[in-house]
């Protein structure tokens, strides 16, 4: 399939857009303050939030309003960027609250989802003109450059936005699914190395070879430690994420049991110390730390 880099030449037809944010999380705030460097419009709601969503929206600048119903009603673009767990009810309610109000802005979905979850979705949304999204790489306020990966009959205008260098929008097809199968692939490599070195190191750290291994695989560039506590602080999230990616590789006629096998993995890493935190604050820690904070607790 070809894939076509979008341009960002006439970003300024947009100086009126309303992009509307469910939710500012890490990332959400992320493509918010990006789309606000750009001259948009930026509205999100924090209600039934959590503390850090709501200093995550005030540090970007979002205009927080009192409820998804007013976000939807006030945007022409609805970026739904939110654990994969939520997709689903997620839509329920941007689609609930497209039909109170009248509203009828485009949705796209940008969250870490299976093609056929992506496509249950979509029929939530049957109303409503649905892009189908997924973002490879850090918030833009980490590090600027993430691809957004974006498929549909209306990929164009989510790409069009004024992302500027923050966000480098690729349209990759009209059929939405492309673009969140895209991502389950490029995440099982990612996130699969980051949970093959994390069991690694733990199992290093029992058996008293933790420098030596660490050394072995950085001969061989593949000594990703350092990726391991920021990981740590979102696996809660990342289980869902593996049991779509299995559900995306099974759907392949593949066996989904490596990624059922990941879940555990990151499951069994949420319950651990290395765990509480925030990406956003997470410190770089020495590997024997990381072990050490990545046992039960």
């Amino acid at each position: 399939m070809a894939v076509k880099r979008a341009s960002l030449i006439g970003w300024h037809a947009w100086p009126m857009t309303v992009v509307g944010i469910v939710s500012p999380g890490f990332m959400g705030s992320g493509l918010g303050s990006a789309l606000r460097a750009g001259g948009v419009r930026v509205v999100t709601t924090v209600a039934g939030r959590s503390a850090r969503s709501r200093r995550l929206a005030g540090q970007a600048g979002l205009e927080v309003l009192a409820s998804l119903a007013d976000v939807v009603a006030a945007s022409d673009v609805v970026l739904s960027v939110i654990p994969p767990g939520q997709a689903v009810a997620t839509a329920r309610s941007i689609a609930e609250a497209a039909h109170e109000s009248g509203a009828a802005p485009v949705v796209a979905d940008l969250n870490a989802i299976s093609p056929t979850t992506m496509a249950a979705v979509a029929r939530i949304l049957n109303d409503l003109p649905v892009v189908d999204g997924s973002i490879s790489g850090p918030p833009p306020t980490v590090t600027p450059g993430a691809r957004m990966y974006l498929s549909g009959d209306r990929a164009g205008e989510v790409a069009g936005l004024p992302w500027r260098d923050q966000i480098e929008p690729i349209v990759v097809g009209g059929e939405v699914g492309t673009a969140s199968a895209l991502k389950m692939c490029t995440a099982s490599v990612y996130k699969g190395l980051t949970a093959l070195v994390t069991q690694a190191m733990r199992t290093a750290g029992h058996y008293g070879v933790l420098d030596r291994v660490l050394a072995d695989l950085g001969k061989e560039g593949l000594d990703a430690s350092a990726s391991v506590p920021r990981s740590a602080t979102k696996a809660h999230r990342f289980v869902d994420e593996m049991r779509e990616i299995a559900a995306t590789q099974a759907g392949a006629g593949l066996t989904p049991a490596l990624f059922e096998a990941f879940a555990e993995v990151y499951a069994n890493v949420a319950r651990t110390d290395l765990a509480h935190g925030d990406p956003e604050t997470s410190a770089a820690l020495e590997p024997s730390e990381t072990v050490s904070r990545l046992r039960i607790t």
